[in-house]
């Protein structure tokens, strides 16, 4: 992977957000729309264009699609991820972020009714897929 699109994802505050979270582990785009506040066309957008990077991977589980960062990274995007944890652990907003995901976080458990459906029951079950 080459540093440049590394820095040109880094370079946006929805995405920077969108990696901080998936730093934690798996998400459905139901959760991170939720978290960010954010339309899911603009969340789904900035998905896209990381993963159209290498920056994230997807999968479908039933209607929904979730996302992740890859399981073999780059050094380059290995040291940089790291880079963002660490200048992201006292930013009020990516802060603000994780304790929003936390109270929506699911088990991801393939015989419960699905990813969208989280444990504190705040967020809609919309039963269409996220793209």
């Amino acid at each position: 992977m080459k540093l440049l699109k590394i820095y040109q994802c880094l370079c946006d505050q929805t995405r920077l957000r969108i990696l901080d979270l998936l730093a934690g582990g798996d998400l459905c785009v139901c959760h991170i729309q939720s978290v960010l506040g954010e339309p899911q066309v603009k969340v789904s957008k900035h998905l896209a264009y990381l993963k159209a990077r290498g920056m994230v991977a997807a999968r479908r589980r039933a209607n929904w699609m979730v996302y992740s960062l890859p399981e073999v990274k780059t050094r380059e995007l290995a040291a940089n991820l790291a880079c963002l944890q660490d200048c992201t652990r006292e930013e009020p907003v990516f802060r603000s972020d994780r304790t929003r995901l936390k109270e929506l976080r699911c088990s991801f458990d393939e015989s419960g009714p699905g990813c969208c459906a989280p444990a504190s029951g705040r967020a809609k079950r919309t039963g269409k897929a996220a793209r």
